[in-house]
């Protein structure tokens, strides 16, 4: 490779990454928008009906080729990947800010550490540990901060930021079976699939057990809400996913793992922009969970021959 194609790779990296980092980190303000209309179980359903749509012409034509196990089990990838989330982070902001559901988010690398240890045979090193703890020790101070209050303290908790907590809980559970269960399936089908799968439910429940379809005829802003929605289903969900598989491929897993710090800065700008206020307390609960979050995932340098 010359140094021409060297620099012209690594400026497309750099750019990849800063589009995968907006789209991820505007999801949070793109949930906030569609609530000002529908409900958070309209806004989950939605999100997941958008997304799984424009991934049918990968999926429909894959799916013929997978048995029955890998069906089972890429349902499974589907609810706790896909469904469930979209699901408790709508919930979830109905009473904490984009921000905040943003900064919480960044806790999933460690989740996909602590459920390979507890049910997938991986180790947790003294960095893992360190990082946890002050990850944690950040969550108590953000869900403990209230305005005019300072630090309320464990008896007055937001109980929301949970919400968010068990969504990035269920993206560790299905990062570690995506590596485990399906060696063979490449990413991308993984998620068109596992989306196609969930797909009825979504849709079934959209329609059925929600007032969407009477909203978007009748309700004022309705149409704009789920144009905001349909963009956090298509290139939230979808392309994102395309997106951070190509800079995997062009850069290294630990390169695009850099996505993971700068969402919440993202979050954190839209929240801001939107008029969200930050106390004193949240940034100090921000910056805990921010550091934890890269010491638990830094990496020890390895030398590399090279070939």
């Amino acid at each position: 490779m010359t140094q021409n194609q060297s620099g012209d790779q690594s400026l497309r990296s750099w750019l990849l990454l800063a589009f995968l980092s907006l789209i991820w980190g505007s999801s949070f303000i793109l949930i906030k928008k569609g609530l000002l209309v529908f409900s958070a179980g309209e806004v989950g359903a939605y999100r997941i009906v958008s997304a799984a749509i424009v991934l049918l012409p990968l999926s429909i034509p894959r799916l013929k080729k997978l048995n029955k196990k890998q069906l089972f089990n890429l349902v499974i990838a589907g609810m706790v990947g896909s469904f469930i989330p979209a699901f408790l982070f709508a919930t979830a902001q109905t009473q904490i800010s984009s921000s905040i559901t943003g900064v919480l988010n960044a806790l999933t690398p460690l989740f996909v550490v602590i459920i390979g240890a507890l049910f997938f045979g991986a180790r947790i090193t003294t960095r893992n540990s360190i990082g946890l703890i002050i990850a944690f020790i950040g969550v108590l101070i953000l869900i403990t901060v209230k305005a005019g209050a300072g630090f309320s303290g464990l008896t007055d908790i937001n109980a929301f930021a949970f919400l968010v907590i068990l969504a990035t809980v269920c993206y560790g559970i299905n990062l570690n079976i995506i590596k485990h269960w399906f060696v063979k399936l490449k990413p991308v089908e993984i998620t068109a699939i596992s989306l196609l799968l969930v797909l009825p439910v979504a849709l079934g429940y959209l329609l059925f057990a929600t007032d969407f379809i009477y909203k978007i005829n009748h309700a004022e802003g309705a149409k704009l809400a789920a144009g905001y929605l349909t963009i956090l289903g298509v290139l939230g969900t979808a392309f994102a996913l395309i997106i951070f598989n190509g800079l995997v491929k062009i850069a290294s897993p630990v390169f695009a793992s850099m996505v993971t710090y700068l969402i919440p800065i993202v979050a954190i700008a839209w929240g801001v922009v939107d008029g969200e206020v930050l106390l004193p307390g949240h940034y100090i609960g921000i910056l805990a969970v921010i550091t934890g979050v890269w010491i638990g995932n830094k990496k020890k340098k390895t030398i590399r021959a090279m070939a």
